[in-house]
């Protein structure tokens, strides 16, 4: 799927991928509330320039769930995965080594402040555009709701955390970019062969999948069946076990089978705490 069909500008991939693989990298400061250790830095070769988000493997913090040192390998797969789909909403990611040892290097999106994408409003302003997710009161004892905007691309994005298996998605890993694009970031603790999805991104439950997000997993399911010389098989075992993989395979294709996005099944939270 280009940039034109969705609608927005998408810096070419390729280029970006290269910097981030061979540029020279300098840490300009520390993200403080991450997790887990993440460094923004600039990164430059041949005359070209960029900022990155760079999280060495040695910086992540242990989780009971999740084997250490793998959460790098799970960002760069996440991406992989939406690249080869053509859901297009993960900025380009690489592992490489890098100041502090190996690590995830990830483009820096700029963000557009004026473009809100998941928000918490009071009933009276959600108008059309809008998609609610959950009810609540405030610390004031009034009502509130957790809405995410009815976009195209964040259809993408809730079709991607499905497939992925993605344990958190916050509001605050959606990201709207200055150029327009809709970017989804933090993946680290993706791709489990266990269930564990939560996400904001409930507002589409019970509808059928559009034409465009059926067409990213038709492609997707392709490229991960064993054998495609264009597949992504070879490649996400650099990253995730044999049984991870086939877990993503199996959900590729109930999620196709199924064409509708999935309800909450019960046997975990929805819904990530805190929810930004």
């Amino acid at each position: 799927m280009d940039a034109e069909r969705n609608g927005t500008h998408r810096p070419d991939t390729s280029e970006s991928e290269e910097l981030l693989l061979h540029g020279r990298i300098e840490v300009e400061g520390r993200l403080t509330e991450a997790s887990n250790t993440t460094l923004l830095c600039s990164i430059s070769t041949n005359g070209l320039e960029e900022r990155c988000v760079y999280k060495p493997v040695r910086g992540e913090r242990p989780l009971w769930d999740f084997p250490d040192g793998t959460l790098a390998g799970r960002e760069v797969a996440t991406y992989l995965v939406s690249e080869a789909a053509g859901f297009g909403v993960v900025p380009p990611t690489v592992l490489r080594d890098g100041p502090f040892g190996p690590g995830m290097v990830q483009r820096w999106i700029e963000t557009d402040d004026e473009r809100e994408l998941v928000d918490i409003l009071a009933p009276k302003d959600v108008g059309k555009g809008w998609r609610t997710v959950l009810r609540a009161r405030g610390m004031d004892g009034d009502p509130a709701l957790l809405v995410h905007a009815d976009d195209p691309a964040l259809r993408r994005m809730a079709a991607l955390d499905v497939v992925v298996n993605n344990a958190d998605r916050k509001g605050g890993h959606v990201l709207a970019g200055a150029d327009g694009g809709v970017y989804g970031v933090d993946h680290g603790i993706c791709l489990h062969r266990e269930e564990k999805l939560r996400t904001v991104l409930w507002g589409w439950v019970g509808e059928p999948l559009t034409d465009d997000v059926v067409e990213c997993l038709r492609t997707l399911r392709a490229k991960l069946s064993p054998g495609n010389p264009a597949g992504l098989d070879d490649t996400l075992h650099e990253h995730l076990t044999r049984a991870e993989v086939s877990a993503l395979r199996s959900r590729v294709a109930r999620l196709i089978d199924a064409n509708e996005l999935p309800a909450p099944g019960g046997r975990w939270p929805p819904i990530p705490w805190p929810a930004f």
